[in-house]
C-alpha cells in the first residue's frame, strides 16, 4: 500500500485489517477521530508508538506531553505543519 491508497481507505468506516496498530492509529486521526487514535497508540510499547502519540498531542495542542513523546520515539520535534508530519509519517510506516 502506498500513501495514496492509505488515503483512499480514509472514505471507508473502518481501517483495512491488514493496518499494524501505528498505521491504525493514524487512520484513526486521519479520519479526525483523535480519541480512537490516541486510545490505539497508548498501547503500542515501542519508539514508533511514541512518535505517533507525539504526535497526537502535538494535535491535541499539548506541546509539553509531544515534546516528551517525541524524546521517547527519538525524534525531533518537527516544525511542518501537523498534516504534513501525518503525510510524513504514514509514508515512511508504510
Amino acid at each position: 500500500m502506498n500513501i495514496a491508497e492509505f488515503k483512499a481507505t480514509l472514505n471507508s468506516r473502518m481501517p483495512p485489517d491488514t493496518l499494524t496498530p501505528v498505521l491504525k492509529s493514524l487512520w484513526f486521526a486521519g479520519k479526525n477521530d483523535w480519541d480512537r487514535a490516541h486510545d490505539i497508540a497508548q498501547d503500542i510499547h515501542s519508539s514508533d508508538g511514541s512518535w505517533v502519540h507525539a504526535y497526537l498531542h502535538r494535535v491535541e495542542g499539548d506541546p509539553g506531553n509531544a515534546a516528551y513523546w517525541y524524546r521517547q520515539a527519538g525524534k525531533p520535534v518537527p516544525s511542518v505543519t501537523t498534516e504534513d508530519e501525518w503525510e510524513q509519517m504514514v509514508t515512511s510506516l508504510l
